[in-house]
């Protein structure tokens, strides 16, 4: 795309009398379900249980509330709202030139508040309460001095979870594709993935999750399923519930 504008620009100005990349077509990319990797909960929870306690807060908010590392990154104290059980994505953290780090706010669409798990408020209380950082305006993680962790930083902490786990080819924003199939598992609809993840348009999480919802055939599946079972007074099978 980058090289067609280009060309489009030069025969807008004349200085090409063609452009050599009318007509031609790139090769699609991979399908989503090929190109994906989600983590089984087996190895999420094998590496929430070898996290550094200091880094075990990070893991859990990708892996529990989606967030991308530079939110992560950039979640204050004072983001958490530990009553209602909500944080709200306000800023990122991003590498630039020359090692250092910005500040700034997440990529459009993308300001939100996530709805926390039980589970995942009593990691993140923990973690503060360990930590002694309780001032709103703290930054959850630390780097160097007072600044948030650098992507270089968190890089090494999660390369060193991965090997403490005994685990490889699993990278850090897996565990966002991990979250949002478990809210489509559970049943979610797309808007509600949609907001949860921070996607500025529904087509965006239909793009990248479609294959993950249930089918039609599915649903037909556990519906009949359902039906059976309580006319031949049996449970639901695990598989079923799963479904």
């Amino acid at each position: 795309m980058n090289v067609r504008s280009v060309f489009r620009a030069a025969l807008k100005d004349k200085v090409i009398g063609t452009d050599p990349t009318e007509g031609v077509r790139l090769p699609r990319g991979r399908r989503a379900e090929v190109a994906m990797s989600i983590p089984t909960p087996e190895d999420v929870g094998t590496l929430l249980a070898v996290s550094d306690e200091r880094f075990r807060a990070f893991v859990a908010l990708c892996a529990f509330a989606g967030l991308r590392l530079g939110e992560a990154a950039g979640v204050q104290v004072g983001d958490i709202h530990f009553l209602r059980k909500t944080l709200t994505v306000r800023r990122q953290v991003q590498r630039v030139n020359g090692g250092s780090i910005d500040i700034r706010p997440p990529k459009y669409g993308s300001e939100r508040v996530i709805y926390l798990a039980d589970s995942l408020v009593t990691v993140l209380a923990q973690h503060v309460a360990s930590s002694g950082r309780t001032e709103p305006d703290e930054w959850l993680f630390v780097g160097e001095g007072d600044d948030p962790p650098h992507q270089n930083t968190v890089g090494y902490w999660w390369r060193k979870t991965l090997r403490d786990a005994g685990l490889s080819g699993i990278k850090l924003h897996d565990l966002r594709h991990f979250y949002a199939s478990g809210l489509i598992a559970a049943g979610c609809d797309v808007v509600t993935v949609q907001r949860a993840l921070g996607h500025s348009k529904a087509t965006t999480t239909l793009s990248t999750y479609a294959h993950l919802w249930p089918t039609a055939e599915d649903r037909t599946r556990k519906a009949a399923e359902s039906i059976m079972s309580a006319s031949l007074g049996r449970p639901e099978t695990a598989d079923t519930v799963r479904q």
